[in-house]
């Protein structure tokens, strides 16, 4: 299955972040196109949070990292989720290119676990707008208790 086959309809932050984890014990190509789209709508989701109409295009062939250099644009600190978004376009090409592979559950569940990641740095970023310069900078939600 393709990732433009992937035409999830918009959802909530709750339900992408309850859709990742539904894929934390592994899964299969499918899965791991989802997990794809899943992170293209976490994008989506801080695009429209500050104004901007989420674009069509696509870098070097996807559209999560076409989507990541726009949410950038203006954002500094938001670079600190480029490697995140690379990485899940990473795991989801591992799957597909060979779905058969005995890894394949394994696979898709690592790469649950880096759309997580991304779920929780941007839910992050937009709950403190001033969010550290790297990934691991949430201490303000920590200590917050959120």
């Amino acid at each position: 299955m393709s990732v433009l086959a992937i035409a999830l309809p918009s959802q909530s932050l709750s339900d992408i972040e309850t859709r990742i984890a539904a894929h934390m014990t592994g899964g299969d190509a499918a899965a791991a196109d989802e997990l794809l789209a899943l992170g293209e709508q976490v994008l989506e989701a801080w695009i429209a949070a500050r104004g901007e109409t989420p674009t069509a295009a696509r870098k070097e062939g996807f559209r999560l990292l076409a989507l990541h250099a726009q949410g950038a644009r203006g954002e500094p600190s938001f670079n600190a989720c480029r490697e995140t978004c690379r990485e899940l376009v990473y795991h989801r090409n591992l799957v597909t290119s060979d779905p058969g592979h005995p890894d394949t559950a394994r696979r898709v569940a690592l790469a649950a676990m880096v759309a997580m990641h991304l779920y929780l740095f941007v839910s992050g970023k937009m709950e403190v707008a001033g969010l550290g310069g790297f990934c691991c900078a949430a201490r303000p939600l920590r200590a917050s208790g959120t």
